[in-house]
């Protein structure tokens, strides 16, 4: 009996809350000052003492951030059915989002977009991207691509990139302030990986030995990767979706890359 009580106190829904606030770094207090409750209300429930009601559940979550899939989470914790689908990208009722995406990738071209997964999975890409990642090998190419591997690999674009140590610091940071507010086990899993492969010297950082866009680029920090000769420099841009009401739509995310240079817009243009 004993067991199977410090088993419910560990998983129910009371502390996955409190794990939740603490990740924020909220008190009770303040918690409960912006969901429009009591400091003591929110304690009984982080200690068990007080069953929440499913419109509470979902209400701290809202004020603490919580992603859709841990809401869900949250109310099967509390005793409550999930709140929010997630719908496979090939169901038929995905159709409208799926052309939407697909016509908004296309209309980017010749200029590199591509949707991806909460875990970097590519969900589609247009012809500029496909351009980028010309030669790159079979292995890497197969389903389910991730933009993280193919992007640091030693052998996919890691190469190419002229500011490789800057750009991976960029992309691991990234990932990792991810993790932080997700507690995503399987985007952890992706960054072991990604962060554990060697280094690969492309050689002169042309960004900082010529001090091309050293002025004009001091906003972003740019992609700058070579391709078949040329010197290719991108600032990049990421969207996702306003009040999303499914798991799946919630953690896709558009990447676009936006040309940061004319002469890499010439080359874009010349080669579409």
């Amino acid at each position: 009996m004993t067991t199977a009580l410090s088993a419910k106190e560990s998983t129910g829904v009371g502390p996955l809350l409190r794990g939740w606030r603490e990740r924020r770094r909220v008190s009770q207090l303040e918690l409960a000052l912006r969901a429009d409750s009591s400091a003591r209300h929110i304690s009984f429930i982080e200690t068990g003492r007080s069953r929440p009601s499913e419109e509470i559940v979902l209400r701290l979550a809202e004020h603490l951030d919580v992603p859709m899939r841990d809401r869900n989470s949250l109310l099967l914790a509390a005793g409550y059915a999930p709140r929010f689908r997630e719908t496979p990208m090939d169901d038929p009722s995905m159709g409208a989002l799926r052309e939407g995406l697909d016509q908004l990738l296309r209309g980017y071209e010749p200029y590199p977009a591509l949707v991806v997964d909460a875990t970097y999975n590519v969900i589609a890409a247009n012809r500029g991207i496909t351009m980028i990642l010309d030669g790159i090998p079979e292995h890497l190419l197969r389903p389910p691509l991730n933009a993280m591997r193919l992007t640091l690999h030693p052998e996919g674009l890691a190469p190419k990139i002229r500011n490789l140590r800057e750009w991976r610091e960029h992309l691991l940071h990234q990932m990792d302030r991810q993790i932080a507010l997700q507690r995503s086990d399987a985007l952890r899993a992706v960054y072991e990986e990604v962060a554990a492969y060697p280094v690969v010297d492309p050689g002169v950082d042309v960004f900082e030995a010529d001090g091309v866009g050293s002025d004009s680029l001091c906003f972003a920090l740019p992609l700058r990767i070579e391709h078949d000769g040329h010197l290719l420099s991108f600032i990049s841009s990421i969207s996702t979706f306003n009040t999303p009401m499914d798991v799946t739509v919630a953690e896709l995310a558009i990447e676009t890359l936006l040309p940061a240079d004319p002469a890499t817009v010439k080359y874009l243009q010349s080669a579409s």
